[in-house]
C-alpha cells in the first residue's frame, strides 16, 4: 500500500472519531446543565471541554481572553473553522482524507461521510443555538456510528482496514484518557464536594460522554465510586471505550497491517501496554490518576509519531499535508 493511502485512511478515521467524540461531549454537557442539582459557574461548566479537546489556547486567541460561556464554547467547538478540533473542521478533514482513498473504502462509507459533511456544513453556516444543538450533535454521533457500521460490514480485512482501525482506536484512547483526567482535576471544584450531588452528576456525565453509564450501572451495584469508574473506564476489556479495549484493538490492527519497516512502532505500542499491565484501579487511585494518565498520553503520542515515521514518512516528505493539517497538540502531523 502507498504511504499516502495509509496516511489518509489513518487520519480519516481519527478525524471522524474526533467529530463524534466532541459531539457526544457537547451533548452530554448540555444535558448536565439541566440535570445537575448544584449551581456551577458557567465558565466552570464549559472550560473543561476546552481542556479535553486541547482548545484552550485557540479559544483565547479567537475571543481575545473573553470569559468562557456556553454560547462561545458551542460555537467554537462545533462550527469554528479556525479551530482545528471543531466538529466542522474534523468532519471536513475526515471527508478530504476519505476522498483520497475512495477506491479503498466502500461506496456506502463514502456516501455516509459525504452526506454527513454536506448536511453539517449547511446547518452550521449560521450560529448554533442551544435549541438546535442537541439534535445536531445526535445527528453527528449517529452519522459516525453509521460510518463505523458500514466500515465493519463492508471492508475486507486487509491493510486498509488495519489503518482504519488503528486511527479509530488511537483517537478513542486519547479522548477517553483526556476526559478522565480533566474530570479528576478540573470538574470537581473542591474536595469537600466528593460524594455530593454535584460529584454524582459529574461522574455520571463522564460515563455518559463515553456511552457507558448504563453498562456501568449493570456491572457495579455500589453506586458511582471513583475506583470502580477507573476500573471500568481504564481496565475493562469488554467496554468498547475503555483504554484497555482500545489498546488491544490497536495491537490487533498492527497484526492486520503487518510488520513496519522498523521496530519503533512495536516498541512504542509495547510501552503503552506496559503502562496498562503494571497497574490496576486501586494502584492508580492511590498513586495518582493524573500521573497514570499523563504517562499513558505520552506513550500514545510516541506511538502516533512512530506510526507516522514507519508508515507515512515517504508520503510526508513530499505531499501536501492539507487533508491532515490539524490535530491535538499531542499529535505529530
Amino acid at each position: 500500500m502507498l504511504s499516502r493511502i495509509a496516511d489518509s485512511l489513518y487520519w480519516m478515521s481519527r478525524y471522524l472519531e474526533r467529530s463524534g467524540n466532541t459531539s457526544r461531549l457537547l451533548e452530554i454537557n448540555l444535558r448536565h446543565m439541566l440535570e445537575a442539582e448544584v449551581d456551577l459557574a458557567e465558565a466552570a461548566q464549559w472550560r473543561p471541554l476546552l481542556a479535553i479537546t486541547a482548545s484552550e489556547g485557540p479559544f483565547e486567541e479567537t475571543y481575545g481572553g473573553a470569559d468562557v460561556t456556553a454560547h462561545k464554547t458551542l460555537q467554537f467547538l462545533a462550527r469554528e473553522r479556525s479551530n482545528p478540533n471543531s466538529i466542522l473542521s474534523s468532519l471536513r478533514l475526515a471527508r478530504e482524507n476519505a476522498r483520497v482513498v475512495r477506491d479503498r473504502i466502500s461506496s456506502e462509507m463514502w456516501e455516509t461521510i459525504n452526506q454527513l459533511w454536506l448536511g453539517l456544513d449547511g446547518t452550521l453556516a449560521k450560529p448554533l443555538s442551544t435549541e438546535r444543538a442537541s439534535n445536531l450533535f445526535t445527528d453527528v454521533r449517529n452519522g459516525v456510528a453509521r460510518f463505523h457500521g458500514f466500515s465493519v460490514s463492508t471492508m475486507t480485512r486487509g491493510e486498509a482496514f488495519g489503518f482504519y482501525l488503528l486511527g479509530t482506536f488511537l483517537e478513542r484512547a486519547d479522548m477517553t484518557a483526556r476526559i478522565l483526567d480533566v474530570k479528576y482535576h478540573v470538574l470537581l471544584p473542591d474536595v469537600s464536594m466528593v460524594g455530593s450531588a454535584l460529584d454524582y452528576y459529574q461522574w455520571a456525565a463522564l460515563l455518559r460522554s463515553l456511552s457507558g453509564f448504563e453498562e456501568y450501572r449493570h456491572r457495579y451495584q455500589a453506586g458511582l465510586r471513583p475506583v470502580d469508574v477507573v476500573e471500568f473506564v481504564i481496565f475493562e476489556r469488554d467496554f468498547p471505550r475503555s483504554l484497555r479495549f482500545a489498546v488491544e484493538r490497536m495491537r490487533n490492527a498492527l497484526a492486520v497491517i503487518g510488520s513496519p519497516p522498523s521496530c519503533r512502532t512495536d516498541e512504542t505500542l509495547a510501552a503503552v501496554e506496559r503502562v496498562m499491565d503494571e497497574s490496576n484501579a486501586s494502584k492508580v487511585v492511590n498513586e495518582g490518576l493524573h500521573e497514570f494518565l499523563e504517562r499513558f498520553l505520552d506513550c500514545i503520542a510516541d506511538f502516533n509519531e512512530a506510526v507516522s515515521k514507519d508508515y507515512f514518512e515517504a508520503h510526508l516528505a513530499y505531499a501536501d499535508s492539507e487533508p491532515r493539517a490539524a490535530a491535538r497538540a499531542v499529535d505529530t502531523q
